[in-house]
C-alpha cells in the first residue's frame, strides 16, 4: 500500500469553491496584467534585450553590495551584480544593459573601475556580449518554444487520452492552414502566437475535445500567472524563466492528466454520481498524491532557491510559483472548465464526433 497523507474517505467540496477561485484567477491575471502594461511591457533580461555579462573573480570574499558601490555613477547603465558559484569561490557576475559598445574597452573600464575604487584583487575572466539582433531571436525563439510545446501538447492530448487521433490530425491540419493564411499576413511572432493559440482553444471547442480544451487552458493559465507574477516583482524574463515555464508547463499537463484519467474511470462506473460529486470525488481520490507530488518537488525548488546562489534564483523562483499555481489550476481550473462544458463523450466513433461538431 502506498504513502497516503489524505484519509480514504475524505470528501472536501472544491468544485463548491469554483467561484471563488475564478474569482482569485482573475484578480491575479488582470494584476499581472497591468503591471506588463504599468512597466511598458516585460523586463527582458540581457538575453532578450542585449548587453555585456562580464565574470570577474576577486583575491577574496566581498559584499555584492561593495561590487555595486565601486560600479556606481561610472556611467554603466542599468548594471547588476549577481554572485556565482559556491561559497568561497569569489566569483560575481556583472551585467550591464548596455549596446553598441567595444567589448575590449569595457573590458578595460570596468577592470580599471574596480582596482581604483575596490582594495581587493580582481580578475576578469569571461566577457561575453549579447547584441540587440541577437537578443530579438533568442526572443523570438523563446515565445515559438512556449508555443509549440501548448500547441504539441494540445494535438497529443486530443489524440492519445481521448482515443481520437483522426479528430487530433484535423485539428493539427486547421491549426496549420491557420498558421499558413496568418503568416501571409506577415503579422508580428506575437500577434501570430496569439492568434495560433486562440484557433487552438477554438478547434478544441469545436471538435469536442473537451479534456484536451480544460488542459490548454490550465496550462496557458498557468504561464500567465507566472509571467505576471514576475512582472510584478519586477523580475527579469530571460532564458532561464523560459525554461523554467516549459518546466512548468510539463509538470502542471502531467498533474491535469493524472485527475482528468481519474474523472474518466470514475464516470464509466454504472452508478456514477452527476458530474459535479464526480469530479469532487477523483480530485480528493487523488489528493494524497498531488499533495506528495508537489510537496517533495517544494522542496527541492526550495533548496534551489535558498542554497542555489544568484545565478539560478529567478529560475527556482518561476518553478515555485509554476508548482504552486500548477497545483491549483490542475484541481480548480481544469476541474471547473470540464464541469462547465461537460466530458467528451466516451466510445463516440470519431466520424461522427466529427459530423457532430
Amino acid at each position: 500500500m502506498g504513502l497516503r497523507i489524505i484519509k480514504p474517505d475524505t470528501n472536501i467540496d472544491f468544485m463548491g469553491k469554483r467561484v471563488v477561485a475564478m474569482i482569485a484567477s482573475i484578480l491575479v491575471l488582470a494584476l499581472g496584467l497591468g503591471a506588463v502594461i504599468y512597466n511598458g511591457g516585460l523586463n527582458y533580461g540581457i538575453d532578450f534585450a542585449g548587453g555585456i555579462n562580464i565574470q570577474v573573480k576577486f583575491a577574496r570574499d566581498v559584499e555584492v553590495r561593495e561590487i555595486s558601490q565601486a560600479l556606481r555613477g561610472q556611467g554603466l547603465p542599468e548594471i547588476r551584480v549577481q554572485e556565482l558559484g559556491l561559497d568561497r569561490a569569489n566569483e560575481y557576475l556583472l551585467r550591464i544593459s548596455a549596446l553598441d559598445v567595444n567589448a575590449e574597452e569595457m573590458r578595460d573600464r570596468i577592470g580599471t573601475v574596480l582596482s581604483e575604487n575596490m582594495t581587493v584583487d580582481s580578475t576578469i575572466q569571461r566577457l561575453e556580449m549579447v547584441g540587440p539582433k541577437v537578443g530579438a531571436d533568442l526572443k523570438n525563439k523563446a515565445l515559438q518554444a512556449l508555443f509549440y510545446a501548448v500547441l504539441f501538447i494540445s494535438i497529443y492530448i486530443s489524440g492519445r487520452f481521448e482515443q481520437r487521433w483522426m479528430t487530433a490530425g484535423i485539428m493539427a491540419a486547421g491549426l496549420l492552414t491557420g498558421l499558413y493564411v496568418l503568416g501571409l499576413l506577415a503579422l508580428p511572432l506575437a500577434y501570430l502566437v496569439l492568434s495560433a493559440l486562440l484557433i487552438t482553444l477554438g478547434l478544441c471547442w469545436y471538435l469536442r475535445l473537451n479534456y484536451a480544451l480544460g488542459a490548454v487552458v490550465a496550462l496557458i493559465h498557468d504561464v500567465l500567472i507566472t509571467v505576471g507574477i514576475f512582472a510584478l516583482l519586477g523580475k527579469e524574463f530571460d532564458l532561464t524563466t523560459v525554461a523554467a515555464l516549459l518546466t512548468i508547463i510539463g509538470y502542471s499537463l502531467n498533474d491535469t492528466i493524472i485527475i482528468y484519467d481519474r474523472i474518466r474511470e470514475n464516470l464509466r462506473s454504472k452508478n456514477a454520481p452527476p458530474l459535479f460529486q464526480t469530479i469532487n470525488r477523483s480530485v480528493n481520490q487523488t489528493l494524497s498524491r498531488t499533495l506528495l507530488t508537489s510537496g517533495t518537488t517544494l522542496m527541492v525548488v526550495l533548496c534551489l532557491i535558498i542554497l542555489g546562489g544568484g545565478v539560478i534564483h529567478d529560475f527556482a523562483l518561476a518553478l515555485l510559483i509554476g508548482i504552486l499555481v500548477g497545483t491549483y489550476s490542475s484541481i480548480f481550473v481544469a476541474g471547473s472548465l470540464l464541469l462547465g462544458i461537460g466530458p467528451t463523450p466516451e466510445n463516440e466513433p470519431e466520424e461522427e464526433a466529427v459530423q457532430a461538431a
